[in-house]
């Protein structure tokens, strides 16, 4: 019998670094996404990610954030700091209130609006990282 094949076999290694205030929302991406064989490291905000990636950058595959969030740093912040020092990694971002248009985004991003399905927040998952240049 041959093993079954997931959306993740066919998609690049690496982290998926989930940046979500609402620990709720925080804890189940991390399971739908670890349930689909993904890698990920959770953070509570975009202050604590920006943190997370001066030391782990080079294992982030992907930055999923959410835009509105307490602290320093919102999720935009985050996703243009995060494109502007690494813009051949993806990025995804997801919001009920906001688009990265009216957050003032810079980079190329997939986007989701919540509340999303299931499957719609994979596929989105799947779309961003294919977009993401080939590592050589």
């Amino acid at each position: 019998m041959s093993p079954v094949t997931t959306a993740s076999d066919h998609l690049p290694d690496g982290l998926i670094l989930v940046v979500e205030d609402d620990p709720l929302i925080l804890e189940f991406l991390c399971e739908i996404l670890q349930d689909e064989g993904f890698t990920v490291e959770p953070q509570v905000s975009a202050d604590a990610a920006a943190v997370y990636l001066e030391q782990h950058s080079d294992k982030v595959s992907l930055l999923l954030t959410d835009i509105t969030m307490p602290g320093k740093l919102n999720g935009a912040d985050l996703a243009n700091q995060f494109g502007d020092r690494w813009p051949d990694k993806p990025i995804m971002i997801m919001s009920g209130f906001e688009t990265p248009e009216t957050s003032g985004v810079r980079h190329d991003v997939s986007f989701i609006k919540k509340p999303w399905a299931l499957g719609q927040l994979l596929d989105c998952v799947e779309g961003a990282l294919k977009k993401a240049p080939v590592q050589r």
